[in-house]
């Protein structure tokens, strides 16, 4: 946690967001991050979503089953969502989610849009050409050397 927590400190001196992370697998830190919203003009670009794509380099493989995250700031739900898919067993966090929107990070907005049904929220979703699309699934469904993750 000191090193994710030095990692933030340091990106604001290096004209990123407060945030780092690390990824350790076995007492080995095998991916870190920082957020470079702003610098890489992608708000994808969160520390975790960072360390977690240094892990899955250094593993070359995209599970990180058995990891865990340390993080200067409890996860958004971006970063929370990928890291499940990461599939990443533990989190340890210093700052929450409410210390981060007493500094402007605030996420209850996303929180209760993704409660609302798609039709509902303020980026509305419709689904449409749902016959064609499906081709893609039933493709994958009947291919035999598909990788699953």
């Amino acid at each position: 946690m000191h090193i994710a927590i030095q990692l933030s400190i340091k990106n604001i001196e290096d004209g990123g967001g407060p945030f780092g992370a690390v990824i350790v697998l076995d007492d080995e830190i095998i991916g870190k991050g920082v957020n470079r919203v702003v610098l890489d003009n992608d708000p994808t670009a969160h520390a975790e979503v960072n360390a977690i794509r240094s892990a899955c380099q250094y593993l070359q493989h995209f599970d990180l089953s058995g990891c865990v995250i340390y993080s200067s700031c409890e996860p958004c739900p971006m970063c929370l969502s990928a890291m499940y898919w990461a599939r990443i067993k533990q989190i340890y966090y210093g700052n929450s989610k409410l210390d981060a929107a007493r500094i402007n990070f605030d996420d209850a907005f996303i929180y209760k849009e993704l409660s609302l049904d798609p039709e509902m929220r303020q980026l509305a979703a419709h689904q449409m050409m749902e016959h064609e699309a499906k081709v893609a699934f039933q493709k994958w469904t009947l291919k035999t050397d598909k990788t699953k993750y």
